[in-house]
């Protein structure tokens, strides 16, 4: 098995979701229930969101978990519009130098020569997770963080039957899994991700979960938990140390917005990359694609908006209290940038993306919405599949690999310096298309969320699809060597002629075509849709 899963065999379609309560919509049907039996027993979208993310926690753990960041974009039933941020820094004693001669160290080059590196103890940022769970849930939420967690408690006790999707991307991390702690925890007798179906139980995991549903955040942060994870990275050679673990704290940014073709979008600001997304959509309003006359012509416009888009973030995009931030979400800005798009693919060798291991990187997006009209985009992640390969100890918490963002050129906005927040591609959406009429979005997958919100939005506003035809629609991306990929079901004739306009267009595997989600308000019915790529329901009541 080689961690592609064979979606081609999936030919069944599903209807946009429907109710009066509550909706959660996510990549996994036990992860979607927990948020439900949330709902159901008095909670509200805040508590039911982290129900949800923690129940990702144990039945996708490749792909999130509390050692990695969280994110949310959301809007109360109050009408407040806002963001949380939970998202930690490099360590203190990481300076470009010290981080320079440990890299060179670690692989035997040069130190001028060093890159950061993909996985391992020195691609270990600070969790955010823990504290964003409980943030949430005390200051958002009806119920209590026991309450909240228990499904997850279950399921990692007690196990969980593995589900397609999941279990090849299992599969494909097996050898991410570097230290005994992960290999024992997360493979089959230490040897073999679970199969298809197969009961799975993460016990340890458990346990922490438990700490965390009597005691809070606390342990992860400056008690038992904090010396497992400084223990783990400090003997595989890295930097973290207690100071760093004890000095984080969640924030509830602004958000930045935009408007498109009627609609308000809000993004997350800088350190992450909803700027791209809002420039995109501007470059792409600029340059006619609410108007456009075919699908020719609006892929084409949507592709080179997000090419220059890309271009900017890439370059300025980074932690804000370190470097000024240009306003790459303003339409002064997108009207000048409008101005390089013709009928022409641009073949400018400066338009691209870095060269990073996040343009395929892959997490969970949950969405939420209640019947009060509280509604939530909430994202956990640990950057590639199982973060940096290492697990703490015996807690059952692998730690995110989100340092791997950084650079060591100290002319790069985003070089790396103590403390700093890293570039950070996840972004929750939030859009508004009415007065009473509230969504939360997102796209999963590394360099592909701006881009799959850009498509999202553009189904759901310039062409009036369902919710749920907008996720199913076959999607293009812009990849890092150039070429505009496609899924093979992909209008061959769109594909034909976007050749014919300049475009090296490719043929990619549906998985890295991102995992979408929404579940909207709309005048107090709920309505909710799943990405058709993943192993996810879109469950109401």
């Amino acid at each position: 098995m080689d961690g592609t899963p064979n979606l081609d065999r999936f030919s069944s379609r599903r209807s946009t979701a429907y109710g009066t309560r509550g909706v959660v919509a996510t990549s996994q049907p036990l992860a979607a229930q927990a948020g439900v039996d949330v709902l159901r027993d008095g909670g509200n979208a805040f508590d039911a969101a982290v129900a949800t993310a923690a129940a990702l926690n144990v039945v996708e753990p490749m792909s999130t978990g509390l050692g990695g960041d969280a994110f949310a974009m959301y809007r109360t039933a109050d009408g407040d519009v806002g963001a949380m941020r939970a998202c930690g820094g490099a360590p203190e004693a990481a300076t470009l130098e010290r981080m320079r001669e440990a890299v060179a160290e670690r692989e035997g080059v040069d130190p001028a020569a060093a890159e950061m590196p993909e996985r391992g103890p020195l691609a270990v940022t600070v969790p955010g997770a823990p504290r964003g769970w409980e943030a949430t849930v005390e200051r958002f939420g009806d119920l209590s963080l026991e309450r909240v967690l228990a499904d997850a408690i279950h399921y990692a006790r007690e196990g969980f039957p593995v589900s397609e999707v999941i279990a090849s991307a299992w599969a494909a991390c097996e050898p991410t899994l570097r230290n005994d702690a992960a290999r024992e925890q997360y493979l089959v007798d230490g040897e073999r991700a679970p199969e298809v179906g197969e009961r799975m139980a993460l016990p340890q995991l458990g346990d922490t979960l438990a700490t965390l549903a009597e005691a809070g955040a606390d342990p992860f942060y400056e008690g038992a938990i904090a010396d497992e994870i400084v223990a783990t990275v400090q003997d595989a050679g890295g930097l973290l140390d207690h100071g760093d673990l004890a000095g984080f704290e969640v924030e509830f940014p602004d958000p930045v917005s935009t408007t498109y073709d009627g609609a308000e979008v809000y993004e997350l600001p800088p350190n992450n990359q909803g700027l791209i997304a809002l420039e995109a959509l501007n470059v792409a309003e600029a340059v006619g694609v609410p108007d456009a006359e075919d699908d020719v012509e609006r892929t084409h416009l949507l592709a080179e908006a997000t090419k220059l888009a890309f271009t900017d973030g890439h370059h300025y995009i980074t932690d804000p209290e370190y470097e000024d931030v240009p306003p790459l979400e303003s339409k002064e800005w997108a009207a000048e940038r409008a101005e390089e798009v013709g009928p022409e693919a641009i073949d400018d060798p400066e338009v691209g993306m870095l060269d990073s291991a996040a343009e395929d990187a892959d997490t969970v997006l949950l969405t939420v919405a209640d019947g009060e009209g509280n509604v939530v985009s909430f994202i956990n992640s640990l950057f590639m599949g199982f973060g940096s390969g290492l697990a703490a100890g015996s807690t059952g918490l692998t730690l995110q690999n989100r340092g791997a963002s950084f650079e060591l050129d100290a002319a790069h906005p985003n070089r790396v310096e103590p403390g700093k927040r890293p570039f950070h591609t996840l972004i929750p959406g939030l859009a508004r298309f009415g007065e009473d009429d509230w969504a939360a979005f997102g796209v999963m997958g590394g360099y592909m969320q701006p881009q799959g919100h850009v498509q999202v939005l553009s189904h759901l506003l310039d062409r009036d699809l369902p919710l749920q035809a907008a996720l199913d629609e076959p999607r293009w991306r812009y990849r890092e060597d150039g070429t505009l990929a496609v899924e093979a079901r992909f209008d061959a004739d769109v594909t034909s002629k976007l050749v014919r306009r300049g475009h090296d267009v490719g043929v990619d595997l549906p998985p890295r075509f991102g995992g979408a989600q929404i579940a909207r308000w709309t005048d107090g019915t709920l309505s909710g849709a799943t990405e058709p790529r993943k192993d996810g329901t879109a469950d109401v009541f």
